[in-house]
């Protein structure tokens, strides 16, 4: 690289940080390598044909302002785009021309004009040969924020949901996500903010999938050459909802289309809105630079509803079904199905089921008969903290002293066992194991698991700890 080289490609860089927001300097231009200079024709080197083809599409005006002002009217540009491939790197020269006059010619014929992408844009949605680039929105219309009842285990989720729908990318909430266990209403939030957000603005492209169609759509992108095609789509889009991104899991390829498509919906002013299973800090084989934009926003919580708030959702849903069940009976469900708001709605439908099909009255009896089949049916859900709390009582000392430092060996035992249960009834990462059991890391975890297998078969009384703790938290 010569110096002059450097010294240009530094002044075009002084201008471009100006006049863009930091994060896409950042992004886009930040990782541009100066190769050389020959007269007025810059070489720079870029790491990938895509990067060249975004600059090309949505940086080329601003491209051309820096260069002509440090080289004149006829000055040129030069991408050397660096392939990997298995036979080690390549270089490829791609020639740009962000003079004013496109007088010269082209080493190589890519022409990339800023509209150039759109006329050819492919809507992954719609049916090959239709010629429909409108997008529907796959949302439900039945789960709206009418139905969605606000309580104490939901109140910041939908409050933040509400003020996305009311001015979507316009808040601090970008992106938003929504994280919690199975059934507890991510879904039916996501897409309550798209409905609300297409009432407010008709106009807006609102668009829900979920992370598993997401990355159909992109393998057979992949295998029919036309990723950008799927890329420029997702561009398109005023407010994206993402459903399960824990599916992205281990997919680098799809994690890194949806790096870019992430970055420039945010840098757009377009909002993002997400839900998981998982707190991003518990997600595993999701790359760290995906993890840091979920955190650009708010992560917002929805946990196990309290009594009064499964009693509300009850007497939603039998209103909405056009329903009258007595209060007693009302208030026996939402006392005994503590889990999540799927099983709740779920058992009161089996009970509406079981009296209209049996033609019988809805007593108290026939509410016991069918909770008890629906709990016994129902796999339960453990939480850390509960198995901590049942570990800790049956060797008759307190959650603090489980998860202290001290390396007395019956402490220690049981904070191994706590572990080993925890890994064994939740779906929580090693890692977030040891942050909620004394702040130990995964190799302590991994560790503590080991360790319960191997005394579980040289110490009969260890064994009998194993034996005893399992049938406690199965009952």
């Amino acid at each position: 690289m010569s110096t002059s080289a450097g010294h240009v490609w530094q002044n075009c860089l002084n201008f471009i940080e100006d006049n863009i927001q930091i994060q896409a300097y950042k992004t886009w231009f930040v990782p541009i390598k100066p190769v050389k200079l020959e007269g007025n024709v810059l070489s720079i080197e870029v790491p990938s044909r895509f990067f060249y083809e975004w600059l090309e599409e949505h940086y080329i005006k601003l491209l051309k302002s820096a260069l002509t002002k440090e080289l004149g009217r006829d000055a040129r540009l030069i991408y050397v785009i660096r392939m990997e491939n298995t036979f080690g790197n390549k270089l490829a020269h791609t020639e740009s021309i962000p003079s004013a006059t496109k007088s010269i010619q082209n080493t190589q014929q890519v022409d990339a004009p800023l509209n150039s992408y759109n006329a050819e844009l492919k809507n992954p949605f719609v049916i090959p040969g239709i010629r429909n680039l409108e997008v529907e929105s796959q949302l439900n219309p039945n789960y709206n924020f009418d139905n969605f009842l606000e309580g104490d285990s939901n109140r910041l989720a939908r409050s933040a949901g509400l003020a996305v729908a009311n001015k979507p990318g316009g808040t601090s909430f970008n992106p938003l996500l929504i994280f919690g266990g199975v059934g507890l209403g991510k879904t039916h939030l996501a897409h309550a903010i798209g409905v609300e957000i297409k009432e407010n603005y008709a106009d807006k492209t609102v668009l829900y999938i979920s992370a598993e169609k997401f990355t159909q759509q992109y393998v057979e992108s992949v295998k029919k050459n036309t990723r950008n095609d799927f890329i420029h789509f997702y561009q398109l889009i005023d407010v994206l909802i993402i459903d399960d991104v824990q599916f992205l899991s281990g997919k680098s390829g799809t994690q890194d289309v949806f790096f870019h498509i992430f970055n420039h919906l945010h840098q757009n002013g377009k909002q993002v809105i997400i839900t998981s299973d998982k707190a991003p800090v518990d997600m595993q084989d999701i790359e760290q630079r995906l993890l840091s934009r979920f955190k650009w926003g708010l992560s917002a919580e929805l946990q196990v509803p309290d009594f009064e708030t499964r009693i509300s959702i009850l007497k939603n849903k039998l209103y909405r079904d056009g329903v009258e069940i007595p209060d007693t009976i009302v208030e026996y469900v939402a006392k005994n199905i503590k889990s999540n708001v799927r099983e709740l709605e779920g058992a009161i439908i089996s009970l509406i089921a079981q009296s209209s099909f049996n033609k019988m009255e809805i007593t108290v009896e026939l509410a016991k008969e069918v909770v008890n089949k629906f709990v016994k049916n129902t796999k339960r859900e453990v939480s850390i903290d509960y198995i901590q709390k049942v570990v800790s009582e049956y060797f008759q000392m307190d959650i603090d002293t489980l998860q202290s430092k001290t390396r007395k060996r019956h402490i220690v035992q049981a904070r191994q066992l706590a572990m080993y249960f925890a890994k064994k009834f939740t779906k929580a990462s090693l890692a977030s194991i040891g942050s909620q059991i004394g702040k130990r890391d995964h190799a302590t975890v991994l560790h503590a698991c080991k360790t319960v297998d191997n005394l579980s078969f040289t110490d009969k009384q260890f064994r009998k700890y194993v034996d005893d703790l399992n049938q406690k938290l199965t009952l």
